[in-house]
C-alpha cells in the first residue's frame, strides 16, 4: 500500500483493488442485507409481540456489537482518534434517535415519514459547511435526491389510511432530528477524511461504548428499563431474536460506514433512503397488495433518481484515493466534531 492510500475492506473482502462500482455494490449489498433482516425482526418483535421497547432493545444491541467487534480482533489500542471525537458524535446520534422517537407523540406516522424521507437533502446541504469536507455537489445530484425523496413519499402515502397530521411541537422535534442526522453522516465522513487510518470497527466500537450511557437516562425516566426487563424475562426467546437482529444490523452498520468512508455522507443517505423503498416494494410483492397509479409514479421517480445517481459511478471505473493528511490536520478531527456539533 502506498503512502497516499488507505486500504479498505469489508469483512475480509478487499475493496481498494476493485472498480468503484463494485465497491458500491458490495457495500450496498451488505447494508441492504443487514437492514432487511433488521426490518423483519422489528416487525416480529414490535408488531406481533407488541414489545415497544426501543431504548432497551438498542441497549442490548450495543452489547452484541461490542462482542462482535471483539471477535473481529479490534482493541482500543488500535484507536487513531481521541475519545472526545466520539463523545460529540454519540451525543448527536442519541439526540437524533431521541427526537425521532419523541416526535411520534405529536406526529402521526405518515407525517414523520414525509420529514425523514427528505434526510438526503439536509445531508447534502450540511456537507458544504463541515470543515474538512466543504462538499459542492453538481446539479444532477440534487435532482437525483429530489426525485428519490418525492418518489418515496408518493409511494409510501399512496395507501395511507390516515393523512399526514402535523403539530408545531412535532415538526420542531423532527426538524431537529433531521439537523442532527445531517451533522452525523457528515461528521463521520469528516473523521474518515481527516484521518484516513480510521477503520469502520473503530468508528462503531467507540460510538457504541460512548453511546450506551446516553441510553440509560431515557430508560429510567420513562420506566422502560424495568418494563422491558420484566417482559423479556417472561419471554426469553426475545433475546434470541434481538441477538440475531443485532448480528444482521452489525453487517449493515459496518457496510454503511464503508459507504461513508468511500463515497461520502450524501451518497450513503441516498442508499439508506432507497432501502425504505425496496422494503416497501418487497412488502407489496410478498403480501400481494394492489399497486395503484400513485405507487407506479413513486416507483418511477425512485428509479429515475437512483439511475441518475449511479450513472457517474458506472462511467468511473477508477478506485478512490485516500490521501493522508498532516499530523496537525489529523489532530483537529476532534475539534471539527466539537465545533460543529455544539450548535445542534
Amino acid at each position: 500500500m502506498g503512502n497516499e492510500e488507505q486500504a479498505r475492506s469489508l469483512f475480509g473482502i478487499s475493496l481498494s483493488d476493485k472498480p468503484i462500482w463494485k465497491q458500491f455494490l458490495i457495500c450496498s449489498t451488505g447494508f441492504f442485507f443487514g437492514y432487511l433482516v433488521n426490518g423483519v425482526c422489528e416487525e416480529y418483535v414490535y408488531n406481533r409481540l407488541q414489545f415497544s421497547y426501543g431504548w432497551y432493545f438498542t441497549f442490548v444491541q450495543g452489547f452484541v456489537y461490542l462482542f462482535l467487534i471483539y471477535l473481529q480482533g479490534f482493541t482500543p489500542k488500535q484507536m487513531v482518534n481521541p475519545w472526545k471525537t466520539y463523545v460529540k458524535l454519540s451525543a448527536v446520534l442519541m439526540g437524533s434517535h431521541g427526537l425521532t422517537k419523541g416526535s411520534l407523540a405529536f406526529l402521526n406516522y405518515p407525517a414523520q415519514l414525509m420529514f425523514k424521507s427528505t434526510k438526503v437533502l439536509p445531508v447534502m446541504v450540511m456537507g458544504a459547511f463541515i470543515p474538512g469536507l466543504r462538499r459542492k455537489y453538481p446539479a444532477h445530484e440534487y435532482v437525483s435526491a429530489i426525485l428519490l425523496v418525492v418518489g418515496l413519499i408518493l409511494f409510501t402515502l399512496a395507501d395511507a389510511k390516515t393523512s399526514p397530521n402535523f403539530s408545531v411541537i412535532g415538526v420542531v422535534m423532527i426538524s431537529g432530528a433531521l439537523v442532527m442526522d445531517s451533522f452525523l453522516g457528515n461528521l463521520q465522513e469528516a473523521i474518515f477524511t481527516l484521518n484516513p487510518e480510521t477503520t469502520q470497527m473503530e468508528m462503531l466500537f467507540c460510538s457504541t461504548v460512548v453511546g450506551l450511557p446516553f441510553l440509560i437516562p431515557p430508560m429510567l425516566v420513562t420506566g422502560e428499563l424495568f418494563k422491558a426487563w420484566n417482559s423479556c424475562s417472561q419471554h426469553l426467546y426475545v433475546y434470541g431474536v434481538l441477538v440475531f437482529e443485532a448480528m444482521a444490523t452489525f453487517i449493515g452498520q459496518i457496510s454503511v460506514l464503508s459507504l461513508i468512508a468511500i463515497f461520502g455522507a450524501a451518497t450513503t443517505a441516498m442508499v439508506t433512503t432507497a432501502r425504505k423503498a425496496v422494503t416497501l416494494l418487497l412488502s407489496y410483492l410478498i403480501f400481494t397488495k394492489p399497486l395503484t397509479e400513485q405507487h407506479g409514479t413513486g416507483l418511477l421517480l425512485i428509479a429515475m433518481g437512483i439511475t441518475l445517481k449511479l450513472l457517474p459511478l458506472q462511467a468511473d471505473s477508477s478506485k478512490p484515493v485516500y490521501k493522508r493528511v498532516s499530523s496537525s490536520a489529523t489532530s483537529d478531527v476532534g475539534s471539527v466534531v466539537e465545533d460543529k456539533a455544539s450548535p445542534v
